[in-house]
């Protein structure tokens, strides 16, 4: 897929995974539209990169399809969609209080991650399905899709975490085998711990990320968010790449806690 020339979304495009994906997709080209709830930073991100900003809750659909809207509006094809929104936090099935985990806080987890991912996929499928076919093969679009390796090896903790990641992970071969009849890729990248600004900064955020990075077996760090967003671009550029899984962690597996 030619990135020069075509209208990218990314969701959660204001920082971190995604914003380093938005500059990624700018570089080689793409007009990028950020769809994310952060006003500020994502217009200075799309000012720096001549690109767009929409605020976007992406479990909400109507504002789910007017950021693609916001895409398609760009004058150029919308041949790329990028899902990086997401959030997660700690809490036990069962705590050891004996409680059990908040039914709304799992729910929520769930919109945002699982059915904002979903959001994207089928309403940018569906703009993309629209476009007048490209290349040999006749491709329309690729969409990356943001798991974690904690949809495959869920720490204690992250029963709704893991489940919205799973749950991504699951989608990716139905959504590329429902997608290739009209020359649409989808793909799914599952992260390990990547430095992002949900960390913090400073000595001790420093000797926390130390800690984390302490299990992975080489290069004994946390991976950037510059190294995502060049795994995304690859999963976009290289047309056979399609229902596709890639960690990209290196080589962590994650224990229990």
């Amino acid at each position: 897929m030619e990135l020069n020339g075509v209208s990218a979304l990314v969701t959660g495009g204001a920082s971190g995974l995604g914003e380093a994906t938005v500059k990624e997709l700018a570089s080689a080209g793409a007009t990028v539209v950020i769809a994310d709830l952060n006003a500020e930073r994502g217009e200075e991100l799309a000012k720096s990169v001549d690109g767009r900003f929409v605020a976007t809750d992406v479990s909400d659909e109507a504002q789910m399809q007017a950021a693609v809207q916001a895409a398609v509006d760009t004058g150029k094809p919308l041949r790329i969609a990028v899902a990086c929104a997401g959030i997660g936090w700690a809490t036990r099935t069962v705590n050891r209080e004996g409680q059990p985990h908040d039914l709304e806080s799992y729910k929520k987890v769930i919109d945002v991650n699982l059915i904002g991912t979903f959001n994207l996929v089928r309403l940018a499928g569906a703009a993309m399905s629209a476009t007048d076919p490209v290349g040999e093969d006749g491709e329309r679009g690729a969409i990356v899709n943001t798991a974690s390796v904690a949809g495959l090896e869920g720490q204690v903790g992250q029963i709704a975490y893991s489940a919205s990641k799973g749950g991504i992970i699951g989608m990716t071969v139905p959504a590329a085998r429902d997608l290739a009849a009209a020359g649409i890729r989808v793909n799914t990248v599952a992260p390990g711990i990547l430095d992002t600004p949900i960390y913090g900064q400073g000595p001790e955020s420093e000797e926390f990320k130390k800690h984390l990075a302490s299990p992975v077996p080489f290069p004994k760090r946390l991976g950037t968010p510059a190294e995502f967003g060049h795994l995304v671009r690859s999963l976009l550029e290289n047309s056979y790449l399609n229902a596709e899984v890639v960690r990209i962690d290196g080589g962590l597996r994650m224990p229990p806690k």
